[in-house]
C-alpha cells in the first residue's frame, strides 16, 4: 500500500495572497489518489534552495508544477535542483506557459511529462498510469477538453487561512467568445458554463465559512445574462458591509436588467475589470477585436453616475498599428470617462496567441525572456517603449494608487491633454528621481509638489493643501515634510480628508490584489 504524499502538486505564486486556483482543481479531481496527494504553494520571492528543501523532505514520487508567465524562470531553477536532489522523482508540468510552443522550451526539456490545456482530470489519469508502472505515454500529452459538469469544484479546498488572508478565485464559466489576438482566452471557444446550482451552493459554503472577497476569473462574466443576473441576485441577497466582488466585464454589453441589479449594490462592493485595450478602429481590426465604443461610453457614464461600481479599465501599449499619438488620444478619451483606475499594460507575446502573424508587417520585436513584452515595433522604437514602461509604472503610483485623487488632475489642469501632461511628468520624474521603483510615498508627494509648483507654476499653498488632503485621505494624520512650510495651520485637513474618503474596504482590496 503506497503512503500518502506520493504525489505533490506545487507552484510558485506571484505573491502569497494569490491562492493557486488551478492546483486546487487538480486536487479536487484526483479521485482515489486524492488521499495520496499533497498540495504545497510557494511564491517567486522564496529562494530556490529553500523550496527544494521543503519539497525534498516530502520525498514525492511525482511532482506536478503549475507553470505561468510570471514563474517560469523561478520554477526552472527549482526543477534543475530537484533533478540533482531527487533524481528518481517524475516531474510533470502544466499550465498556460507550457500549453503552447513546447518545443525548444528549456523547462520542458527538464520535465518527464507535460500536460497541455485544461488538465483537471488528465493529471489524475497520468498519475494513475505512472504509479502503476506504465511509462509509455508520450512526453507531451494534450488534455481533452473536460466537460464542466463532470469537473469537481475545488472551493472546499480553500483553507480557513486562505479565506482569512488570501484572494479567493472563483469561476462560473470558462472560455471567451472573442478572438483578440494577444489573449490566450481567444483560443478557448466556445464559452462553457459550470452547473449554476452547484456553483452557487459552493459560494454559499464559502460565505458561511467567512469568505467576503471573491475574484471571478470568467473572461466574459456578462455574456450569459441569465447566469450573471442569477449570480448577482445571489450575492445581493447575502450582502454584508465587507462583501467585495470582482468581475471581468464586456464593456459594451450592459442591458437594463443588469443595470438594475448592479445599481442595488452598495458603493465599493463591486469592481468591474473592463478590457478596452485600444480606441483605434484600425488597431482593433488588426487584433480581431470587436467593440461598440458608443455603447461603451454610455455604460461608463451610467456606472460612474448611477452606481458605486469601481471601474478598472485596461489599455495596451504596443499593439500593431498603434502609434504614440493614437494611444494618447485613446488614453485621453478614457480619462474623460472617469474610471477609477486605468491599467496601462505593455503588449506581451503569450505563447500560442496568433498576434505573431503581424511580426513582419509591423516589425514586432519581443523580449525572449518572460513576460515576453514588446521591445519595439514599426511605430514605437525601443526608447519610446521604455518611456511608456516608465509612464505605466508612474501612472500606477500616481494615477491608480488613490494617493493622488486631487494631485493627479493638477498635472493636466487647464486644457492640457492628460496623456501628454502625464508623459511630461513621467519623463521629468525619471530624470529627477533616476529610478522607477523604490520611491517612498512621502518622497513621491514631494516630487509631485515640486513638479506642480516648479514646472506647472501652480500656487504653492493651494497645491500643498491639495496634496496634503490626498495624503491624509486614507486616514493618515501627518503631512509630508516637503509640504509643511506651505501649509495653512488653520486648515481643517482632517475634515477635508473625511469628506473625500474612499471606501476603505475597496482601497484595501486594490492594495492586496494590485487592481
Amino acid at each position: 500500500m503506497n503512503e500518502p504524499g506520493e504525489i505533490l502538486l506545487t507552484t510558485l505564486n506571484a505573491k502569497y495572497i494569490h491562492a493557486s486556483f488551478g492546483l486546487r482543481y487538480l486536487l479536487a479531481n484526483m479521485g482515489q489518489l486524492q488521499s495520496r496527494t499533497d498540495l504545497l504553494e510557494f511564491d517567486i520571492n522564496q529562494r530556490a534552495l529553500e523550496i527544494v528543501e521543503v519539497i525534498a523532505s516530502r520525498r514525492p514520487r511525482i511532482i506536478g508544477f503549475g507553470v505561468y508567465i510570471w514563474n517560469t524562470r523561478e520554477t526552472e531553477r527549482v526543477i534543475e535542483l530537484l533533478r540533482r536532489v531527487l533524481p528518481d522523482a517524475l516531474i510533470v508540468l502544466g499550465g498556460p506557459e507550457v500549453s503552447h510552443d513546447t518545443a525548444g522550451q528549456s523547462i520542458v526539456e527538464l520535465a518527464d511529462y507535460v500536460i497541455t490545456g485544461e488538465a483537471d482530470t488528465a493529471f489524475a489519469a497520468l498519475c494513475a498510469s505512472l504509479l502503476a508502472g506504465r511509462r509509455d505515454q508520450a512526453k507531451v500529452i494534450a488534455a481533452d477538453l473536460p466537460k464542466l459538469d463532470a469537473v469537481l469544484l475545488p472551493y472546499h479546498l480553500y483553507r480557513d487561512e486562505d479565506i482569512a488572508h488570501r484572494v479567493l478565485y472563483v469561476e462560473a464559466s470558462r472560455g471567451c467568445p472573442f478572438t483578440c489576438e494577444f489573449c490566450l482566452s481567444s483560443l478557448e471557444i466556445p464559452v462553457r458554463q459550470f452547473p449554476l446550482e452547484a456553483f452557487l451552493s459552493a459560494m454559499e459554503d464559502l460565505l458561511e465559512r467567512g469568505a467576503r472577497q471573491f475574484k471571478f476569473v470568467d473572461r466574459t462574466f456578462n455574456l450569459n445574462l441569465r447566469v450573471s443576473e442569477a449570480i448577482l441576485r445571489f450575492f445581493l441577497k447575502r450582502m454584508s458591509p465587507d462583501l467585495f466582488l470582482h468581475f471581468e466585464m464586456i464593456p459594451d454589453r450592459l442591458p437594463e436588467s443588469l443595470r438594475e441589479l448592479i445599481g442595488q449594490f452598495p458603493a465599493g462592493s463591486l469592481q468591474f475589470e473592463v478590457g478596452i485595450q485600444t480606441f483605434d478602429d484600425a488597431v482593433s481590426a488588426h487584433i480581431s477585436r470587436r467593440q461598440d465604443y458608443g455603447k461603451l461610453a454610455d455604460n461608463f457614464q451610467y456606472l460612474r453616475s448611477e452606481t458605486g461600481v469601481h471601474i478598472h479599465a485596461d489599455l495596451i501599449v504596443g499593439l500593431p498599428g498603434e502609434t504614440l499619438s493614437s494611444f494618447g488620444k485613446g488614453f485621453d478619451r478614457l480619462v474623460a470617462m472617469r474610471p477609477q483606475e486605468i491599467q496601462v499594460g505593455i503588449l506581451k507575446r503569450l505563447k500560442g496567441t496568433p498576434i505573431v502573424r503581424h511580426d513582419r508587417e509591423f516589425s514586432m520585436v519581443y523580449s525572449p525572456q518572460p513576460p515576453f513584452e514588446i521591445l519595439s515595433n514599426r511605430d514605437l522604437d525601443f526608447p519610446t517603449l521604455q518611456r511608456m514602461r516608465r509612464f505605466a509604472r508612474f501612472w500606477d503610483l500616481v494615477g491608480n494608487s488613490g494617493n493622488f485623487v486631487e494631485g493627479r488632475e493638477l498635472i493636466w489642469c487647464g486644457d492640457r491633454s492628460p496623456f501628454a501632461s502625464f508623459l511630461e511628468f513621467s519623463d521629468w520624474l525619471y530624470e529627477r528621481a533616476n529610478r522607477r521603483h523604490g520611491i517612498a510615498l512621502a518622497a513621491l508627494v514631494g516630487f509631485v509638489f515640486e513638479f506642480l509648483t516648479g514646472v506647472r507654476d501652480l500656487e504653492a499653498g493651494e497645491t500643498a493643501a491639495a496634496l496634503a488632503r490626498d495624503f491624509q485621505r486614507p486616514g493618515r494624520s501627518d503631512v509630508p515634510v516637503a509640504l509643511r512650510p506651505f501649509m495653512n495651520a488653520s486648515t481643517d485637513r482632517a475634515e477635508r480628508a473625511t469628506d473625500r474618503a474612499l471606501p476603505r474596504r475597496q482601497a484595501r482590496h486594490l492594495l492586496e490584489t494590485g487592481g
